[in-house]
């Protein structure tokens, strides 16, 4: 039997070596290009500003406005202003018919007049015809008594000489007293012809007049409407010569430069609310713009308002106003809160486990590693992060494939 020489013996294994080594590296080859590898998108953990906000929904509306309805039915005599309009205070903005409010003022003051003679008369005893029937009277009588009386003596003389009899002298005396009797009974009659009740009477007529006149002239006074306050007409329903009815709008006046909106937020955001918290409004009617503002009142009731249960709240908004124009629908952003400066990441990147915890994947060498973080203030679409991570850490938020769970240590390339 023949042998393998001892020479070729070394040479067999290195070559049977060099095969298996090449069999290794083939197969780890193979096995790296085969591992499954997951896209994922990721974010960089970075400084920045993270607040928290609540959004509703308000109406806008002037600090001071000045609004005119229609005192009575009425027709629209002339209209002095057109939208658009500024006015000063005491300006003309229309005239409305006065010509009953005129008729109306006239009997008003006619009845005062009325009611005041009366009660002035019964305070003076009558009329001032009367007054001087009961002068003439009593002076009649106080002149018939000083005959009387002057008969009564010159009887009393002729008794004392003889030449009277003491009934001529009876007979005068009578007189004297009838006199006197007259004489109390026309004083009395003058000073005591009308009672108390009567004077409280008069008294409440004289009251009722007055008022009636005081209603008159207000009626009378709202005939022609003017502005309290300087502003701008933004709202005029009427033209000239229109018919209208009592309590229908006629004018509109505020100042457009000073502006507020009452919001409406739900029952459970009232708490978060206090006096001076940043709020952004947006308006659809123009997009693109947004008006600054703060809270100015926060709510101090609930109510029941288009089937919520919300608490009104006051914004003041800060530019004056603008563009934004009375009664317009609004959007409301209210900043509750503010951190600046802070670690953080986006609000798809954090997970919470079923304890509560919460972590997030990060990337490293192409390969998650679950973290785990203590989180500040969080938004829609940010978290503050406390602890758990560094500025410049990659963090995944999610696979690219729908419904491909992230988990530690899944080998994993970063999407664009």
């Amino acid at each position: 039997m023949s042998s393998v020489p001892k020479t070729n013996r070394p040479i067999q294994i290195a070559i049977w070596g060099t095969a298996l080594v090449l069999l290794i590296l083939a197969i780890y080859a193979i096995r790296s290009i085969t591992h499954e590898r997951v896209d994922v998108v990721t974010a960089t953990v970075t400084y920045q500003d993270v607040g928290k906000s609540l959004s509703t929904t308000g109406k806008v509306e002037p600090f001071d406005t000045f609004q005119v309805f229609a005192p009575r039915d009425s027709r629209v005599e002339d209209v002095f202003v057109d939208v658009g309009e500024k006015v000063q205070p005491g300006q003309l903005l229309l005239k409305l018919d006065d010509k009953d409010a005129i008729s109306n003022l006239a009997n008003a003051q006619s009845s005062l007049q009325a009611a005041a003679l009366t009660a002035s008369n019964i305070l003076q005893g009558g009329t001032q015809e009367e007054r001087n029937t009961f002068s003439s009277d009593l002076e009649k009588a106080k002149l018939q008594r000083q005959q009387d009386a002057a008969d009564l003596t010159a009887r009393q003389k002729l008794l004392q000489q003889g030449a009277a009899s003491p009934a001529e002298v009876a007979e005068a005396q009578h007189r004297v007293q009838i006199d006197d009797a007259n004489i109390a009974d026309i004083q009395e009659r003058r000073t005591k012809r009308y009672g108390e009740a009567d004077a409280t009477h008069a008294a409440a007529a004289v009251a009722a007049a007055r008022a009636g006149v005081a209603a008159a002239q207000s009626s009378f006074n709202t005939a022609d409407i003017r502005s309290k306050i300087a502003g701008t007409v933004y709202s005029l329903p009427v033209a000239r010569y229109d018919y209208v009815k009592a309590g229908v709008d006629l004018v509109y006046v505020a100042d457009l430069t000073h502006m507020r909106v009452t919001a409406y937020f739900d029952e459970p955001d009232i708490g978060n609310l206090a006096v001076g918290q940043p709020v952004d409004i947006t308006w659809e009617a123009k997009p693109g713009l947004t008006w600054h503002g703060h809270i100015s009142q926060v709510p101090t009731t609930v109510i029941d308002y288009q089937q919520r249960f919300v608490g009104e709240c006051l914004i003041t908004v800060d530019e004056g106003g603008g563009t934004l124009i009375p009664d317009a629908n609004v959007n409301i952003a209210v900043t509750t809160a503010q951190h600046r400066h802070v670690l953080a990441i986006p609000h798809q990147a954090l997970v919470h486990d079923s304890a509560g915890s919460f972590f997030v994947y990060r990337i490293v060498h192409d390969r998650l590693v679950r973290t785990s973080v203590q989180i500040g203030l969080v938004n829609v679409d940010s978290v503050e992060i406390k602890s758990g991570l560094s500025d410049g850490d990659v963090v995944a938020t999610h696979a690219t494939t729908n419904n491909r769970a992230l988990t530690d240590g899944l080998a994993v390339t970063p999407a664009p």
